[in-house]
């Protein structure tokens, strides 16, 4: 069993990114159009991360993450410094800049995603060379940066996790222009992140390994595999994310899957009944799931028949990122219940469908998590009693 399972009460986390104060939230907002001014952000993180951490304390949160503030501009800004082998190059006629501008639901709903108001890329990036992990320094600034955070609030590497992508989220960002098969790409990528995955659980943090893309990249493919190409597509992905995963305890990792974070109808969002099975491979101790948009609540019922293997726990999403209501507590209390009743109350730990941070406002996001703790609470009387 996970050393993070409720023992007598049901426990609290959510998904990880978090915001951070008005000036650093401003200057990853700008990076939709302008590189992140690395520099200046970089001076607002530790400050901020430290208040974020005593927030989250404050809230009641048990499980609390760094808000993945230290992550600025991602992409190959982010990366860059952590993998060889990326480089940007121009887009070609017709090119998406990432896989996500290309799929069904986009044309569907056409209308409405050209009204959204992200710009669209000029330029995609590739993997050109060899993948190697080259962020032994800028992991190791990380694990500082939020270890003195937790300190300042009297908590250690043991109340909380980080969070790095799986191979196959990579992968969604970075297009293969070098080796010769996805398979060799995807095993270059989980052996580099690997070393990553590790330096996180060494220093005594909970690993989260963040991978939308095993339920999402469904709808991005053309043409649109049948469900049992898509299972083959998914289950080299779940083995690459194994392949990083080599060595570390499954207890000390949790597997966080969603189908986005975007704003947008979800027509195209396939089952979780058809990759379930597939998740539960991942050697991971906790698995971390939607459960509160309106798309995927009622996918509760598939752990009835589904069986959660016994030294496993669940992190059902009790909130949700993808509105601004903010949930009424007896509402993530019946959420909670209904996982509790199919795979037992001391295997479920309350969560949120995806990280709240870029998502809703801050405001918003932390009244949702006072609703997750105050439902989580409303549940622990009627399970404990």
């Amino acid at each position: 069993m996970s050393s993070n399972s409720s023992v007598d009460r049901i426990r609290t986390t959510h998904a990880g990114r978090l915001d951070g104060p008005p000036e650093l939230r401003a200057l990853i907002w700008a990076a939709r159009t302008d590189p992140v001014n690395i520099e200046k952000a970089g001076t607002l993180v530790p400050g901020a991360m430290a208040d974020l951490v005593r927030r989250q304390m404050d809230t009641g949160v048990d499980i609390v993450s760094d808000g993945e503030l230290g992550k600025l501009g991602f992409g190959l800004g982010y990366y860059g410094k952590r993998l060889t082998g990326l480089s940007a190059r121009t887009l070609s006629p017709g090119e998406p800049g990432w896989m996500s501008l290309n799929t069904g639901e986009r044309v569907e709903f056409a209308e409405f995603y050209k009204e959204l108001s992200w710009p669209a890329p000029s330029e995609r990036v590739i993997c050109s060379g060899p993948v190697l992990y080259i962020g032994d320094a800028e992991v190791a600034r990380d694990i500082d940066c939020f270890t003195a955070a937790l300190a300042a609030s009297g908590l250690t590497p043991a109340d909380a996790f980080m969070c790095v992508l799986a191979p196959g989220w990579l992968e969604h960002f970075f297009f293969n222009e070098h080796y010769k098969t996805d398979e060799e790409y995807l095993f270059a990528l989980a052996e580099a992140i690997g070393h990553e995955y590790r330096a996180i659980v060494d220093a005594g943090f909970t690993l989260q390994v963040d991978d939308p893309a095993l339920p999402d990249t469904y709808d991005m493919l053309a043409p649109t595999p049948t469900i049992e190409e898509y299972r083959d597509f998914a289950r080299l992905r779940v083995d690459a994310v194994n392949h990083a995963l080599m060595g570390i305890p499954a207890d000390r990792v949790r597997y966080h899957i969603c189908w986005g974070s975007w704003h947008g109808p979800h027509t195209h969002d396939l089952p979780l009944e058809h990759l379930v099975d597939l998740m539960l491979l991942v050697n991971a101790g906790a698995y971390s799931v939607e459960g509160a948009n309106a798309r995927h609540e009622h996918e509760w019922k598939i752990w009835k028949t589904t069986k959660l293997p016994d030294d496993k726990v669940l992190i059902p999403g009790v909130v949700s990122h993808a509105t601004n209501v903010v949930e009424h507590p007896e509402v993530v209390a019946d959420r909670l219940l209904r996982y509790a009743s199919v795979v037992g109350r001391d295997r479920v730990i309350a969560g949120t469908d995806c990280g709240l941070g870029l998502r809703v406002h801050p405001q918003i996001a932390w009244a949702k998590l006072k609703a997750l703790v105050d439902g989580a609470a409303l549940a622990s009387r009627e399970l404990w009693r």
